[in-house]
């Protein structure tokens, strides 16, 4: 089952103890932003800062974060426009071939070590 970004960051701020107005004070935002963030209720996706903000004080990974709540992290931006056609047709085989996504994760992680 796909986790959603709200049920994330809920279950994280419940495990670092955090009031939602005590997190959405660390953020800069109101917590009744935050509130609809954790229930997946949101008008918008949060400003990556905001997301980034989430992960530094929830101990998240970043990245991870910014593509569940749906946008793509801004060092990524540049490799899309500058390689269009490419990543079409790479995001298109993933979705088509879960055993292709599988084996580009896999080998991702390898690479990291």
């Amino acid at each position: 089952m796909a986790k959603s970004f709200g049920k994330l960051i809920r279950k994280a701020r419940k495990d670092k103890g955090y009031s939602q107005r005590e997190l959405a004070k660390h953020l800069g935002v109101d917590f009744t932003y935050l509130s609809k963030l954790e229930n997946d209720r949101a008008d918008y996706a949060p400003k990556e800062e905001v997301i980034r903000g989430l992960a530094k004080h929830l101990n998240l990974n970043p990245e991870e974060l910014i593509f569940l709540a749906g946008r793509i992290p801004h060092q990524y931006e540049e490799i899309l426009k500058e390689n269009p056609q490419e990543m079409v047709a790479l995001f298109r085989r993933i979705r088509e071939s879960p055993e292709f996504a599988q084996k580009i994760s896999q080998a991702a992680r390898e690479n990291e070590l």
